[in-house]
């Protein structure tokens, strides 16, 4: 970095990324530089990354430049219309910056990857698993809204109703990064459609995220001699969900007992290839909890799903409330909240866990 530049130490030390820019550009000319298939896309990836966050910025210092030009010409000739229309480039350009810096706060080691979402129900039959069913359209519904592609990968119907577990997909730049706002206990209090005698019950899920890892982005090590691969037919309630073939594929992890399975795909080694994914998500996950001076946040999350572990409620009855217990955003709507509109949960605790690391540092 160099000293005294008017951007070192800002919002995205932009001077380092220039340079990196230009020494991964410098390296991409060597001679022999695609020999190395693996290394050479890794480090176009980075490029990548660096050149968004560099363009990124060279927007914003426009838009404040525009909006100067505009405030000396609307001074200058005392014309109201100018000055309202500084007046939105200013709004627009701190929402801009505000978005940036929530964007800067994603600087996890994974935060920028697609993921996967595993979705359990607690104990309670059919009433919660049809709250995990409920929770599972949310979170679909959720990445629908912020642009990102999603796959049902694996589908185990309820007995009745609802699921007995889910694993979707997230195909989208950030998608890790915001939906482990999401990882935990979600507890739902509503009259029971499933009661008849109209009586309140109280429901348990589970949500929880491992980011999509590349093979050559860890140093994890799966010897096919520690999997058991079963294949099996999908069907049942779970139908609409995911292709009925004969190609499913379910690989068990005999080490560590890890479970994953796919189902979405006609070709049997489609499916074990996403099933593959998925498992070295979740060592991958298991890893980094393991080395963790402080057990990871992920592991202590990880309570029995039930009672007192929950992260957030959702009230239908006798009220309408939906309240996250970790950073207190509460919402009165909660028909939005199960269509979606979660946006306002996760920032806030993505904003909390920042000030957290803050305070720390």
């Amino acid at each position: 970095m160099k000293s005294g530049s008017p951007n070192s130490g800002g919002l995205f030390d932009i001077d380092d990324k220039r340079e990196s820019v230009q020494e991964i550009e410098s390296i991409m000319a060597v001679p022999g530089f695609w020999d190395d298939a693996g290394k050479s896309q890794e480090i176009i990836k980075k490029r990548t990354l660096l050149e968004k966050t560099v363009q990124s910025w060279d927007d914003l210092q426009r838009q404040a430049e525009d909006a100067k030009v505009m405030i000396e010409l609307g001074e200058e000739a005392q014309d109201a219309e100018t000055l309202a229309e500084v007046a939105g480039m200013m709004d627009r350009l701190t929402m801009a910056v505000e978005a940036a810096e929530f964007q800067r706060m994603l600087s996890g080691d994974h935060d920028r990857n697609s993921c996967f979402i595993t979705i359990n129900p607690g104990a309670g039959g059919t009433e919660s698993q049809d709250w995990a069913e409920m929770l599972l359209r949310m979170y679909l519904r959720y990445c629908e809204k912020k642009g990102w592609k999603t796959t049902i990968t694996e589908f185990q119907a309820g007995d009745e109703a609802g699921l007995k577990s889910a694993t979707f997909n997230v195909s989208g730049e950030y998608a890790y990064g915001y939906l482990k706002a999401e990882a935990g206990i979600h507890r739902l209090v509503r009259i029971s459609p499933f009661d008849s005698n109209a009586r309140r019950h109280t429901s348990f899920a589970s949500m929880y995220a491992f980011p999509e890892i590349e093979e050559d982005d860890i140093n994890i090590k799966i010897s096919d001699s520690d999997l058991r691969v079963d294949t099996f037919r999908s069907g049942g309630a779970g139908g609409q969900h995911v292709n009925t073939t004969d190609s499913a594929v379910r690989i068990t992890h005999i080490p560590t007992g890890i479970v994953v399975a796919c189902q979405s795909e006609r070709s049997q080694i489609s499916n074990r290839g996403t099933a593959m994914k998925v498992l070295r998500a979740k060592l991958y996950e298991r890893e980094v909890e393991e080395r963790s001076a402080k057990a990871s946040e992920i592991a202590a999350e990880k309570k029995d799903i039930g009672w007192g572990s929950q992260i957030r409620s959702y009230v239908l009855h006798p009220y309408k409330m939906v309240k996250d217990l970790r950073t207190g955003v509460e919402s009165g709507n909660p028909d939005a909240v199960l269509d979606g509109a979660l946006e306002e949960f996760v920032v806030a605790w993505l904003m909390g866990v920042r000030r957290q690391v803050g305070d720390v540092e």
